[in-house]
């Protein structure tokens, strides 16, 4: 079975935003492989603001050339929206109601491993409803002092075992966890 794999940057003091949303603060080194973790998934998931903002974000004909293929990489995957409002949109599905059953239903489906990109709600609420079955977090050597914290509003303790980690050269550590059920 396919699975959810909730891949965000964090700060070294829990936040994944900054207070008025920057993430100017995040590092993407070389060493990093991001087209590596990229062609372990078909899927992306987003919610509504964050597909807005970079469902179909296309970099400037005047960056790198791997700038763009980069782009061209995320876009070429399956894209679902979850959102209350309902939209048409040919690049992307969109989802507004039982989000637990269509997740199911999403990852018995052939092909690979889903990204759950977010935003910040909608990484807060498959937290909640314990839809994610892969944590990279990449804590990135910067503290904020405030922000929009990853884990915000637990109901209960949320147990992790540690799969695997790798340092980079930035001083970036990605911790790679999955739920200990």
């Amino acid at each position: 079975m396919r699975k959810v794999v909730l891949d965000l940057a964090v700060t070294l003091d829990g936040f994944i935003e900054g207070p008025n949303g920057e993430t100017d603060w995040c590092i993407m080194d070389d060493d990093m492989d991001f087209n590596g973790f990229l062609s372990t998934i078909d899927t992306i998931f987003y919610g509504r603001v964050s597909y807005e903002a970079w469902g179909n974000f296309q970099p400037d004909e005047k960056e790198h050339e791997a700038t763009i293929q980069f782009w061209q990489n995320i876009h070429a995957k399956k894209k679902y929206v979850f959102s209350s409002k309902s939209r048409a949109d040919d690049k992307a599905i969109f989802i507004n109601a039982d989000l637990t059953g269509k997740v199911s239903e999403i990852k018995k489906q052939e092909g690979k491993d889903i990204w759950l990109y977010g935003g910040a709600s909608l990484v807060k609420t498959f937290i909640h409803l314990g839809l994610i079955d892969i944590y990279r977090i990449s804590v990135h050597p910067i503290a904020l002092g405030n922000g929009k914290p990853l884990f915000e509003e637990l109901k209960e303790r949320l147990e992790l075992k540690l799969i695997k980690t790798n340092i980079f050269k930035s001083g970036v550590v990605q911790l790679i966890y999955e739920p200990d059920r």
